[in-house]
């Protein structure tokens, strides 16, 4: 045994409340950590997840639910299949330098045989995103068929376990009834424009009453929250053990090999060991202010960084391995998932953050910085959003820019956590989340933006926003910028003039959907030994607290989502054989 964990271990050794013994031992509980549980328990092992929150589900619980995998069994069936070399050809176009051909290839090969597993043989159920663009226009992209999202849950299947699911940011709700994107979507944002949207809207919302009055929550589960769900309904099928309340403190080290690990608990510490080996799953470091401070510039030149990522992500995972010998990258171009967010007052005194991923690609929408210019096209994905509001960002000055609308704008499609009609906006200017003034003046000057230059940016958008046109950013010009946008709006989807007074400002500042920097790992997720480049046995990343595939690049939503079930599920075979060769070895004697 290492003799600083020795000591450490043997210290608190004596306040030791429970040990419990299991084959597996998955630390979090997001998609990557449940996809391992599963597949581990599937093939036979006794596997236990310990989740530092009160309840289940990480940052996949509050996402999009949205996986990029090429060529799945729904795209095969519907005939949709295409050479691998296509998608290579344009993740190569987008992760440059930082393409590793052995990771994606594993990854484009083994991604659809994971989703054929838990559609089979678990409650995880996909469906297919026939339209839904890659972010780049380049070379190998395409337009639908490379991405899935999790099917909408019927929560009273969970029966009395529904209350172990994180629930979804509670402001990107309506009333707590989460919304799906697609179609979903739209028939809410129709609901008084189209007399079919208007009875499917309504069957929802009563269906949400009736909810709230019997079960204080919603059984609509949809997005992230619906994947979640299904990976915990399969957890218990599979009789995976479920420990909330458990935050990791110590990796136990025996004879060069990790066995286990300790855990303070309301009751004191739980000691866990696990046969064959630990799984980190703890969701990155979004809320590691050292790491940030580290791995962020913005941080590092005193802008602070809001992640939508729950607050339990503190680097757990990553701190627990690297004091065993386990590395985080630390040159990936952009260590964070960024997204634009916004920062809203609650009543209890805490600052909610609103991840900003849809309503930019509207028409009738502008983003300027504090010296009233435009500096981006806000239609298009969420981290060229940010990159671009870095790079327009004077090194030591606090980032940060506004997006503007006007009042035909925001009770059409609604505006970060202000939703569109018929629900009241005043709350939130109340509150002073939503900035409002009959004139673009009067708002700028409330939101400490250069007064006449604003101005000349806003006539200048609507000079030619008139015509569908912006020459300035060639808004609406590709596959992604268009699906961004409204479709019934012509001539350009995604553009439109600002002139309904009132008009409306919310401040925008840095956030993540997570991270991306993570440890070192083999293809089957076992943590490389940082001096010797080998793996450390019995100890594997998945999901964000394993460094991105994707090298810091976003290359379309879904990127987080897809690697983190898929080397979850290469983690739990690998598991899963590491066990079968020990029985042969007992065996042999």
């Amino acid at each position: 045994m290492n003799a600083s964990i020795q000591h450490d271990f043997q210290t608190s050794k004596s306040h030791i409340r429970h040990i419990h013994h299991c084959d597996v031992l998955v630390i979090g509980s997001g998609a990557g950590g449940l996809s391992t549980a599963i597949t581990a328990a599937a093939q036979g092992l006794n596997v236990i997840v310990a989740e530092k929150a009160t309840v289940f589900g990480g940052t996949t619980a509050v996402s999009g639910g949205w996986l990029w995998i090429p060529n799945t069994p729904h795209a095969e069936k519907a005939g949709q299949a295409e050479p691998i070399d296509m998608p290579k050809q344009y993740l190569k176009q987008v992760l440059a330098e930082y393409y590793d051909e052995n990771k994606i290839h594993t990854y484009l090969t083994r991604a659809p045989e994971m989703v054929d597993f838990f559609e089979k043989s678990t409650s995880v159920k996909f469906n297919m995103g026939t339209a839904v663009p890659d972010f780049f226009d380049v070379a190998g992209s395409r337009v639908g068929w490379r991405s899935i999202v999790a099917a909408p849950f019927d929560g009273r299947e969970l029966g009395p376990n529904l209350h172990l699911l994180k629930p979804a940011i509670p402001e990107t709700t309506v009333w707590g009834m989460g919304i799906a994107s697609g179609v979903d979507m739209k028939h809410f944002l129709n609901t008084f424009r189209h007399v079919s949207s208007f009875i499917y809207a309504t069957k929802r919302v009563l269906r949400h009453f009736v909810d709230l009055l019997f079960r204080q929550r919603s059984t609509q589960i949809v997005n992230g929250n619906a994947l979640v769900a299904r990976l915990l309904k399969s957890a218990l099928d599979y009789r995976v053990k479920l420990l909330a309340n458990h935050k990791a403190i110590e990796l136990i080290k025996d004879n060069n090999r990790i066995t286990g690990a300790l855990f303070n608990t309301p009751q004191g510490i739980v000691q866990i060991n696990a046969k064959c080996g630990v799984v980190l799953a703890t969701g990155g470091f979004p809320h590691d202010e050292a790491r940030k401070k580290q791995l962020f510039k913005h941080v590092a030149e005193g802008t602070p960084h809001y992640s939508a990522a729950p607050e339990t992500n503190t680097g757990d995972g990553l701190n627990l391995a690297e004091a065993v010998g386990g590395e985080v990258d630390q040159q990936l171009p952009s260590a964070g998932a960024w997204a634009p967010v916004s920062l809203m007052p609650r009543l209890d005194g805490t600052l909610g953050r609103f991840p900003h991923l849809v309503e930019r690609g509207k028409p009738g929408l502008i983003a300027v910085l504090a010296n009233g210019q435009r500096f981006t096209n806000e239609g298009d994905s969420y981290p060229a959003f940010i990159k671009d509001l870095f790079n327009h960002s004077k090194t030591g000055e606090l980032v940060r820019c506004w997006l503007i609308c006007d009042h035909k704008f925001i009770r059409r499609y609604g505006l970060g956590a202000v939703k569109p009609f018929p629900l009241s906006i005043q709350p939130w200017l109340d509150n002073g989340y939503l900035k409002s003034d009959n004139t673009l003046q009067a708002l700028a000057q409330q939101c400490g933006i250069e007064i006449q230059q604003f101005q000349k940016t806003v006539e200048n958008y609507n000079h030619f926003a008139k015509d569908g046109q912006d020459p300035q950013f060639a808004r609406g010009t590709t596959p992604y910028q268009k699906a961004q946008g409204d479709s019934e709006h012509f001539p350009n989807p995604c553009i439109a003039p600002i002139e309904n007074a009132p008009f409306y400002a919310i401040e925008i500042v840095p956030g993540s959907l997570g991270t991306f920097a993570g440890l070192h790992t083999t293809l089957d997720g076992n943590v490389l030994d940082k001096h010797t480049h080998l793996p450390i046995q019995g100890l594997y990343a998945v999901g964000n607290d394993m460094n991105s595939i994707m090298g810091g690049q976003y290359p379309s939503g879904g990127i987080t989502l897809g690697p983190a079930m898929t080397f979850g599920y290469l983690a739990g075979l690998d598991l899963a054989k590491q066990a079968h060769l020990n029985q042969i070895q007992h065996a042999k004697g």
